[in-house]
């Protein structure tokens, strides 16, 4: 747990790459890294956001982010607010990325009802795990397993009962660990083109959730 750490906007060009790396197909990574970067370092400001890095030392001792996970407190109060402050900066960042795939744009316009339409009829969770990427040599070592629990116990402590992750249908891998943490599938649905699940876990009830914040004051 010494190697995780909240994340800092000096680690956004990183967490773009990383991002960039691991989601290269999803929509906003289409957009780009330096569209990744304004988007990270608009988010690193908001107090509804919550990020981890994990740290390892290279061979000459310098200390590399080889993964990291970025989650929320409220991901619409969230985004809404990160779109009013920075609309010029991530438009400008993502017009190379629209004129490159102009089919992009119609997707772009969806984000508004991503929470409507994940959740249909089911109460609101606004407690969210967002993003989640390792280097691939972090692969089988279980650290995502250490780092998904530091941002679920700061949740816990900030007084979320729930939280929730969506991932798409066919990602075996992701599909496997949340439910080996217990997390509950709702409804499929589609989203960006894609066949989405939205998942739920009950950090009250979770025997591997306890309360503890170790990103900012809670």
């Amino acid at each position: 747990m010494n190697k995780i750490r909240a994340m800092e906007h000096r680690d956004c060009p990183r967490i773009a790459e990383l991002h960039h790396n691991a989601m290269g197909n999803s929509l906003w990574a289409q957009l780009g890294k330096r569209f990744l970067i304004e988007l990270y370092r608009g988010l690193v400001d908001s107090p509804y956001f919550l990020a981890f890095v994990y740290e390892e030392r290279d061979e000459a001792g310098e200390l590399i982010i080889e993964g990291f996970i970025a989650g929320s407190t409220d991901t619409d109060a969230m985004f809404q607010a990160l779109f009013r402050r920075r609309y010029g900066l991530l438009l400008l960042s993502a017009s190379p990325g629209i004129l490159r795939r102009p089919q992009l744009l119609p997707r772009l316009l969806q984000t508004h009802r991503y929470s409507q339409v994940s959740q249909k009829d089911q109460n609101r969770i606004p407690g969210e795990s967002l993003f989640c990427s390792f280097t691939p040599a972090l692969r089988g070592k279980r650290i995502s397993g250490h780092i998904n629990k530091v941002l679920f116990d700061d949740l816990l402590a900030r007084g979320h009962q729930f939280v929730k992750i969506t991932t798409e249908v066919d990602n075996d891998g992701a599909n496997r660990q949340l439910k080996s943490w217990g997390f509950k599938a709702l409804e499929p649905f589609s989203f960006y083109g894609k066949e989405m699940v939205c998942y739920t876990l009950d950090l009250e009830a979770s025997e591997r959730v306890e309360a503890n914040s170790r990103h900012r004051a809670v």
